[in-house]
């Protein structure tokens, strides 16, 4: 069976969520199914299927001259639009279009699935959730040793560690709000703006930077995204909407204690492995008490073994082959 995985991941978007799962996934394949012949963006037509993350002009064109089953799993959809993107209601007006031209589409949470569900009522779904690389995603003191040092972080200094782009919608007024609160605190944020100045409240967001104090951290991108996660002590996690994030996996993974807000999508997938906040007050107190947060860690990274992506990957191939006949 050809398999072609079609990612729009040039320029920016090669940091953004989709295109980073899809080559965590297209490498697992490769090692769960050597038979499998699995193409990267290919130009050619004689695959399979073809498995699309993303859905802008170039994979549209792309599946115009495709002949294989045409999947597509569903990373975006309009909820996580509002709060992130300054054009979110021109491309959320595309979606129903799109997904509907799909013979397939992967989804990744059951609220994920309600939405396609409601967006593209006549294509079959499947929920398949996010993976993540548990041997590349876990505790090393060296990474958190040196990633530390980098950044001027001492020893006993405690980080808490968001990764997310710079947006409304991933909570980071609140988490602004917090380091002015909790000064003994060290907050670090990984991430930046994809989507440059077409990111939401982008001029806002860099005026209350400015102002923040001596215990906040802006790293934007890094080279190693698991030394961050090893030099934190506690995650945080404050979106208002997602799908199912893979970032805080990979925190679990790392065996972080994480601190999330209480929504339906993290409490049905995260259950009480994670603590949880409504109010921002609340998360203060969280982030503080340290002996709660010590009992979580222990339940973290044996919580994220029904997500190895190996696990993942071997559902992806059932349902290629399931497809593809």
């Amino acid at each position: 069976m050809k398999i072609n995985f079609f990612v729009e991941d040039m320029l920016f978007f090669k940091h953004i969520g989709c295109a980073t799962l899809a080559k965590m996934l297209y490498t697992a394949l490769a090692r769960e199914e050597p038979c499998l012949k699995v193409a990267w963006n290919a130009r050619g037509r004689d695959f399979d299927l073809v498995h699309y993350h993303t859905f802008g002009p170039l994979a549209l064109t792309n599946k115009k001259y495709s002949l294989g089953v045409k999947v597509l799993t569903a990373h975006s959809t309009p909820r996580l639009n509002a709060g992130n993107l300054v054009f979110s209601g021109a491309v959320n007006h595309l979606y129903p279009d799109i997904y509907g031209s799909f013979d397939h589409i992967i989804t990744i949470s059951s609220l994920c699935d309600k939405e396609v569900r409601e967006i593209a009522p006549d294509v079959s779904t499947t929920l398949i959730p996010n993976g993540v690389d548990r041997e590349k995603f876990q505790p090393n003191s060296e990474k958190r040793a040196a990633f530390r040092e980098r950044y001027g972080i001492d020893e006993d200094e405690w980080m808490v560690l968001t990764v997310a782009q710079q947006t409304p919608r991933k909570g980071i007024y609140d988490f602004l709000a917090l380091s002015h609160e909790h000064q003994d605190i060290r907050f670090v944020w990984v991430g930046g703006f994809p989507y440059g100045r077409f990111s939401q409240d982008h001029s806002l967001i860099e005026e209350r930077k400015n102002c923040c104090g001596e215990n906040v951290l802006f790293t934007g991108f890094v080279d190693d995204i698991t030394a961050a996660y090893c030099s934190a002590d506690v995650f945080f996690i404050p979106s208002y909407a997602e799908g199912l994030p893979m970032v805080a996996l990979e925190a679990f993974a790392t065996g972080l204690p994480v601190v999330a807000r209480r929504i339906p999508e993290f409490t049905e997938n995260f259950g009480d492995t994670a603590l949880y906040f409504d109010q921002i007050e609340e998360a203060g107190i969280l982030l503080k008490d340290r002996n709660l947060l010590e009992q979580h860690a222990s339940l973290a990274r044996p919580f994220t073994e029904r997500y190895d992506i190996r696990a993942i990957a071997n559902l992806h191939i059932d349902l290629y082959r399931e497809l593809a006949g």
